[in-house]
């Protein structure tokens, strides 16, 4: 039994987030300013969040469904998104960071996205497994 209710497969890109974010930051720790490097992190911290809670948000709405649950997930979505501005807001109205830094950081769930989606479409062998 999964004690924390994940999907194997979810689990594994949940930890490749953690891990791209290690790289991205050791890399331009070392060839880049520290302003983009806390850019960097600072979205990479941002973006991994922002993935937990919607995962988590999405899997309550699930268990759970209703005839509301789609105004619930909405209203969350919503929530989400604020909270996210205001952070956004305040990190890039500080100056502390570098903007393509940050910039950098909150792609991180979207390119490890893309690379598993990839790599996954590669290792089928035929079209009906794609399928």
């Amino acid at each position: 039994m999964n004690p924390t209710g994940k999907d194997p497969f979810q689990q594994r890109l949940e930890a490749i987030n953690w891990a791209m974010l290690g790289v991205f930051v050791a890399i331009s720790l070392f060839l880049l300013s520290f302003p983009f490097t806390l850019g960097v992190l600072l979205g990479g911290l941002i973006s991994i969040v922002n993935y937990h809670w919607l995962s988590h948000d999405l899997r309550k709405v699930f268990q759970t469904l209703t005839d509301r649950s789609k105004m619930r997930i909405m209203i969350k979505y919503y929530i989400r998104f604020a909270c996210s501005a205001v952070v956004l807001y305040f990190i890039i109205s500080s100056s502390i960071v570098d903007v393509v830094g940050l910039l950098v950081g909150l792609s991180i769930v979207l390119i490890n996205s893309i690379l598993t989606a990839v790599a996954t479409l590669t290792k089928k062998n035929c079209l009906e497994e794609v399928k």
